[in-house]
């Protein structure tokens, strides 16, 4: 029985990566589309490479403020941990995510335990209050975006709308093929294949818990036990402070590679606010390390910058998957070297307590 799961286990793991990565060279298909490689490698030619550093510094700085904000979380439970500890273990945690989507924050819990003895509920507990704060930073960035950037918005909001007017639309190979074989109304298909989607989610959600009821409930109350931790914080400033910090980090590693670019330099810090939210967004598509996803929203967000300013929509697209590339390149790099340092890190650690 031990190797049939374990088997299943790790068959579930390789269709989860196959599915993943399917995925990403899905959206980077989509992101790179019809662009002109020769000025892409221009730019990459042209980058500066102190800003580039300077941006992968901030990323990992980011790391330090929420290994701290992590033991604020974990100290009303009773445990102190060491911070070198929970910052080797977010950086293994996010070069997981390079594999398997949202496989990051299991791999933490899992590895804290091992480190530090703290029972995976628990740090499962804490990682859904850090998602939920970290919403909250995100939810305050996009209305700063509407603050500074309502032009660009307002700009490629129009140029949407414009182009959906004006132009008609045009048939793809699977809207040919539909009508071949009987399928008039194409709007009223995809409707009605979005909503057999969403049942056989909804279904799939029900099998699921009633499947696994007892151990979803045994999960539930330690989340119920972490959430009522947060109202014990000591210090809720440093926890407030130390949340500013992931963010503010967040900002600078999104907006410093601005600078890295000639075509993006002059982005003003409005600019970095989009970049930083549309980053996030991106982020969140479950994709290996968001690629793909994270190039096309980037992108289109340095299009609208573009297209505010008065210039080309092409141009815009070039200078987009150009920031998008170096960008996403900056933080897996920075991701692999210190997820590669933690297992070293944390396997001389283990024996610690």
């Amino acid at each position: 029985r031990i190797i049939m799961s374990l088997r299943r286990k790790q068959i579930k793991n390789i269709f989860t990566i196959l599915i993943s990565a399917g995925l990403a060279v899905f959206f980077m298909w989509l992101a790179l589309g019809d662009l002109d490689f020769d000025k892409v490698k221009v730019s990459f030619a042209e980058i500066n490479y102190f800003w580039a550093f300077m941006s992968a510094f901030f990323a990992v700085l980011a790391y330090w403020f929420r290994a701290v904000r992590w033991n604020l979380l974990l100290e009303p439970m009773g445990y102190q941990i060491r911070n070198s500890n929970a910052f080797w273990t977010i950086a293994f945690g996010y070069m997981m995510n390079l594999t398997i989507p949202r496989s990051g924050e299991i791999a933490r819990a899992t590895t804290l335990f091992r480190i530090e003895k703290v029972p995976v509920e628990k740090s499962i507990a804490t990682i859904v209050i850090e998602r939920l704060v970290d919403l909250v930073f995100m939810l305050l960035f996009l209305l700063l975006t509407f603050i500074f950037n309502g032009k660009v918005l307002a700009s490629f909001y129009n140029l949407l709308t414009t182009r959906k007017v004006s132009e008609k639309k045009e048939l793809t190979s699977t809207d040919n093929f539909l009508l071949n074989h009987g399928i008039d109304d194409l709007d009223a298909f995809y409707f009605n294949l979005k909503i057999a989607f969403l049942v056989l989610f909804l279904l799939g959600a029900v099998v699921f818990m009633i499947k696994f009821k007892e151990k979803i409930i045994s999960f539930v109350k330690g989340l119920i036990e972490g959430f009522l931790a947060v109202r014990k914080i000591k210090n809720k400033l440093a926890f407030v402070l130390h949340s500013a910090g992931i963010w503010i980090c967040y900002f600078l590693a999104a907006y410093l590679v601005c600078f890295a670019l000639k075509e993006t330099s002059d982005f003003t810090i409005g600019d970095g606010f989009l970049l930083v939210t549309a980053g996030t967004l991106g982020m969140m598509v479950p994709t290996s390390g968001g690629a793909g996803s994270y190039h096309i929203v980037v992108k289109i967000a340095i299009v609208g910058i573009f297209i505010s300013l008065g210039k080309s929509h092409s141009h815009g697209e070039e200078v987009g998957i150009s920031y998008a590339l170096i960008s996403h390149l900056i933080q897996t790099i920075a991701t692999l070297v210190f997820g590669l340092i933690s297992i070293f890190a944390l396997f001389g650690k283990k024996n610690d307590k």
